[in-house]
């Protein structure tokens, strides 16, 4: 259940602002890159880079492109 899915999280090494971002997600479904800046305080830059590895770890799918690109779990 939960549980588990939180501990696999904590046990794989992922930035602080990737376990809010994911968090996010699990609450509302989907996030933007701007929701991420305000929720996570990180920089765009370094947001992308956290999406990718969301992505290429299989944590999140992004949907669209652009302006109206958004995440949704994988």
């Amino acid at each position: 259940g939960e549980k588990v899915e939180l501990e696999k999280q904590l046990r794989s090494n992922l930035p602080a602002s990737c376990l809010q971002i994911l968090d996010h997600v699990r609450r509302h479904g989907r996030i933007r890159m701007n929701e991420a800046v305000q929720i996570t305080g990180v920089n765009r830059n370094t947001l992308k880079l956290h999406f990718r590895l969301l992505v290429d770890e299989g944590h999140l799918a992004l949907h669209g492109q652009g302006r109206g690109a958004w995440y949704g779990l994988a």
